[in-house]
C-alpha cells in the first residue's frame, strides 16, 4: 500500500505542490488576518467593557456554526474561490484568539497595573510594556489553536473551488482511490504537527523570561 501511494505521489508531483502551496497559503494568509483583527479588538473589548459581550457573543456565535456552513453562507454572497474560502477561515480563527486576548490582558493582577501607574507609566505605555507582554503567552497559545483549526478546514475549501490538499481528499473520496485519502489527510496532519511545534518553540522563546 505504501508502495502504491509513494508511486501515485511521485507520478502527480506537480499536482501535489500546487494543492501544498494553495493551502499552506490560504491558511497562514487566514491566521494573519485573524490575528491583525482579533488582538486589537480583545484589546478594545477589555478597555470598552460595554461592547466586550456584544462582540464576544457574536464570535462564539460564529464559532460554533460548522466550517461548512460557514463556506456555503459566504458563497451566495461571494460565489466561488478562493476570497470566500479566505473569509470563512478567518472567521473561524477569530474567536479563539479574540477570546483568549481578553482573558489574557484581564488576567493581568491589579498590584502590576497600579505599581506601573506609581511609576508614571500612561495608559499607552501600560498596554504595550505591561499588559502585551504579560497576555502574550495566552495570546499565542490562541493563535496555536486558531492554526490548527484552520489547516484543518481549509481542506473544505475544496468545495468552493479554493483548491488545497482537499482536492485530494474529496477526489479520494468520490473516486474510491484510498492513495489520494492518504496523501491529503496525511499532509494535512503533518502540516498541524509542524505549525503547532512551530508556535510552541516560538511561545517558549519569547516568553523564555517569564520562567525565569
Amino acid at each position: 500500500m505504501l508502495a502504491q501511494v509513494i508511486n501515485y505521489l511521485l507520478n502527480h508531483l506537480d499536482k501535489y505542490y500546487d494543492a501544498l502551496k494553495i493551502h499552506i497559503y490560504i491558511s497562514i494568509t487566514a491566521v494573519l488576518i485573524s490575528v491583525i483583527i482579533a488582538v486589537p479588538l480583545g484589546i478594545v473589548c477589555v478597555k470598552f467593557t460595554k461592547i466586550s459581550q456584544p462582540t464576544m457573543n457574536l464570535f462564539n456565535f460564529f464559532r460554533v456554526i460548522p466550517s461548512l456552513a460557514i463556506l456555503v453562507l459566504v458563497m451566495p454572497i461571494l460565489g466561488t474561490g478562493f476570497f470566500p474560502a479566505l473569509l470563512a477561515l478567518v472567521i473561524l480563527a477569530i474567536p479563539p484568539i479574540l477570546i483568549n486576548t481578553c482573558l489574557g490582558i484581564k488576567n493581568i493582577d491589579s498590584f502590576i497595573l497600579e505599581s506601573a501607574k506609581g511609576m508614571g507609566m500612561d495608559k499607552r505605555r501600560m498596554l504595550l510594556k505591561i499588559e502585551i507582554p504579560l497576555a502574550l503567552p495566552l495570546m499565542i497559545t490562541g493563535v496555536r489553536t486558531s492554526t490548527v483549526e484552520v489547516i484543518a478546514s481549509a481542506t473544505l475549501a475544496s468545495y468552493i473551488g479554493a483548491g488545497g490538499l482537499g482536492d485530494f481528499i474529496f477526489t479520494g473520496l468520490g473516486m474510491n482511490d484510498f492513495r489520494m485519502l492518504i496523501i491529503g489527510g496525511a499532509t494535512v496532519a503533518l502540516l498541524s504537527v509542524i505549525a503547532e511545534m512551530l508556535l510552541f518553540i516560538f511561545q517558549q522563546s519569547i516568553t523564555k523570561y517569564q520562567r525565569e
